[in-house]
């Protein structure tokens, strides 16, 4: 089965996303002191750099280009991070926020690759893969957040 430009266009997306994910989480590493969040934004930042490199494996395999570097609306997202953060009271919890917001988006977008009924089986189960471990750091950034 053959990747349509659709596919391989939405995959970019979904690499691009990984990008901002893995460049938010450092951003989000970096604003903080609490050495328990450090480790976990280290561990997400470290992990969505591994999914964007199995993305691209996989749209190769196909014969798809993967685009480079994080998409102009990631990077307004981080600016908005980084001055939110600057201005609030609690730098931890408007983090917090804003990364379960980054990951509730992430797993919509996910699943509308994931529900293409054209994909090859090899694309569909890393992103099913992908979608499940976003799911499992959703739960545990609101349980961090509940904490707080």
């Amino acid at each position: 089965m053959n990747y349509t430009d659709k596919i391989g266009n939405k995959l970019n997306e979904l690499l691009e996303k990984n990008y901002d994910a893995e460049a938010g989480y450092k951003l989000a590493k970096d604003k903080i002191e609490d050495s328990r969040l450090k480790s976990f934004f280290d561990t997400q930042q470290k992990e969505r750099y591994d999914f964007g490199h199995q993305l691209k494996a996989e749209m190769k395999t196909w014969g798809q280009e993967p685009d480079k570097g994080t998409s102009v609306k990631g990077d307004l997202h981080r600016t908005w991070m980084n001055i939110k953060s600057t201005f609030s009271n609690d730098n931890e919890e408007a983090i917090l926020e804003e990364a379960i917001r980054g990951e509730k988006k992430a797993v919509e977008e996910y699943n509308e690759i994931i529900n293409n009924t054209t994909l090859p089986i090899s694309t569909k189960n890393i992103l099913t893969n992908h979608r499940n471990r976003i799911q499992e750091t959703l739960k545990t950034i609101n349980m961090l957040e509940a904490a707080h």
